[in-house]
């Protein structure tokens, strides 16, 4: 990505005019969510974070950081992808050594500011899981790994409602929503493990033909039933659990043939484009229900300039979110030293974190605070 030193005074000026908003007292508050993520690290089996990693994380100190930032909505963690809880006395085992009731907390806190916290759940890769229960599984790469079982789901489900229950959390962020093998396309054919071949049987409604009989065409049609059974169960769940709990969905190809024209992507509350990408966040919304909101994200991994995407989501009432992995210990630099220096002189998440620190608090990009 080029870094350019002078952001345009265009740009800020369409975000401080609002960028074409209609400002009707009847829209709903803009979505500023961000998240210091905990689920990539060293220490683990794979690419995810060893259990315990930042398990001194102080929910106080994280909430004033998101607060600082000038967020309404943290993206916490429940259960991250190593498998392992960050709150206190659920169905999941904690995070080995986890100092603090951290999310329980961080919800208590972030409440008192009116900042509501959705919750991770990784939907198609843990650990942990995939340890416990080899049959069950790709193994345990970094990747999605689960099939969508009667018997996974049954957990899934089992923790998130436990979550929900205990946390007093505004919603669940469900990444990873995918088949085992990849989160984008062209997607490796599937294993065809045991469990899957029994998954055939009950969603297509006949016998497993055998893995040299499986066209393409039938492939994909299991594909999409597994996720569609998936996102019904967990739907479900949440609703169930707690009418008003929000169901925040994160996808980094929302045009991928195993989701497009989904109920899911018609039922579920927020829609996150994790691409980040301007055409993909316009054209995906035929795809969307009328009450479906859109989020779009800004992240080292996808390359987006967040000088272009933040007036741009401004402009068509789109939400902002970012996420990077804690770079102080379990944390973040304050929040003034992102404001002390110009956006530019910052390169990849730093700079994501300037330029969103500017505008959840109505600043001009080039503001720098003296």
């Amino acid at each position: 990505m080029r870094y350019v030193f002078l952001i345009t005074t265009v740009a800020a000026s369409l975000f401080l005019s609002g960028c074409g908003s209609t400002n009707k007292s009847d829209e709903p508050e803009a979505i500023k969510a961000y998240c210091i993520d905990y689920n990539w690290g060293p220490g683990g089996p794979n690419g995810f974070a060893a259990p315990g990693l930042w398990a001194d994380a102080d929910p106080a100190e994280h909430v004033k950081w998101y607060a600082d930032l000038g967020c309404n909505v943290i993206q916490s963690f429940a259960v991250s992808c190593n498998g392992y809880a960050w709150y206190k006395n659920g169905i999941v085992p904690e995070q080995p050594g986890l100092k603090h009731d951290f999310l329980s907390e961080q919800v208590k806190l972030a409440h008192e500011k009116n900042i509501k916290v959705f919750a991770y759940f990784c939907a198609g890769s843990n650990t942990r899981w995939g340890m416990e229960n080899p049959d069950y599984s790709y193994g345990i790469p970094a990747l999605p790994h689960i099939p969508y079982t009667r018997k996974y789901l049954d957990f899934l489900c089992e923790s998130i409602r436990d979550a929900i229950i205990k946390t007093g959390i505004d919603g669940v962020f469900i990444d990873w929503l995918w088949n085992p093998g990849a989160v984008m396309e062209p997607y490796p054919p599937l294993k065809w493990i045991p469990c899957e071949q029994e998954m055939y049987q009950e969603l297509m409604g006949e016998p497993f033909p055998g893995i040299d009989n499986v066209t393409p065409e039938r492939e994909l049609e299991f594909r999409r039933k597994a996720i569609d059974r998936a996102w019904k169960r967990i739907r479900e769940t949440v609703k169930n659990t707690d009418p008003g709990c929000i169901i925040w969905l994160t996808c980094a190809q929302l045009t991928s043939r195993d989701i497009a024209g989904s109920d899911m992507l018609k039922e579920v509350d927020w829609v996150l484009n994790e691409a980040g990408d301007t055409a993909t966040t316009a054209s995906s919304r035929s795809m969307l229900g009328p009450e479906t909101r859109m989020v779009t994200c800004l992240a080292n991994w996808n390359g987006q300039d967040a000088a272009i995407v933040i007036p741009d989501a401004i402009k068509k009432s789109i939400g902002l979110y970012g996420f990077t992995k804690p770079v102080n210990g379990s944390a973040m630099p304050p929040v003034d030293h992102y404001l002390s220096v110009h956006p530019d002189t910052l390169e990849g998440d730093a700079r994501n974190i300037a330029l969103l620190a500017r505008s959840y608090n109505n600043l001009p990009f080039d503001y720098v605070k003296k």
